[in-house]
């Protein structure tokens, strides 16, 4: 997971400018706190398991990936050369923090892991 101060200083300097969303109503429900909750990874990095059916250019349907899944066993999908994958290649983390998850639950922040993560081919319908 990304950290501000480990981005360099205009691109941070452009994110803290960006608008944040408002919202004009309050969930219905209050949830348990995050210290309480089990936590999965949703993802749109058109990540799979090594061995797994293969996403295809438009495909709308998802992978799933089991949380004691190897690091490398996970490979990535895309394969646009506009596409880079130089952060993936380097630390899984970067799209997919299945390690950060667990530090987070060694903290005492969240509960814990869920056994099971989803991943999709982003930018589909887009």
């Amino acid at each position: 997971m990304a950290r501000l101060d480990d981005i360099p200083e205009g691109e941070r300097e452009m994110l803290k400018g960006l608008p944040l969303p408002s919202f004009e109503t309050t969930p219905f429900v209050r949830g348990k706190p995050l210290s309480q909750r089990r936590v999965s990874i949703v993802s749109t990095a058109a990540l799979q398991k090594r061995g797994d059916k293969i996403f295809y250019r438009g495909e709308a349907g998802y992978r799933i990936i089991p949380g004691d899944t190897a690091s490398n066993d996970i490979i990535m999908a895309h394969t646009s050369v506009n596409f880079d994958r130089s952060g993936f290649q380097q630390d899984l983390n970067v799209c997919f923090p299945l390690e950060r998850l667990h530090e987070l639950v060694e903290e005492g922040f969240i509960g814990s892991v869920a056994d099971y993560h989803y991943t999709v081919l982003g930018g589909v319908g887009t």
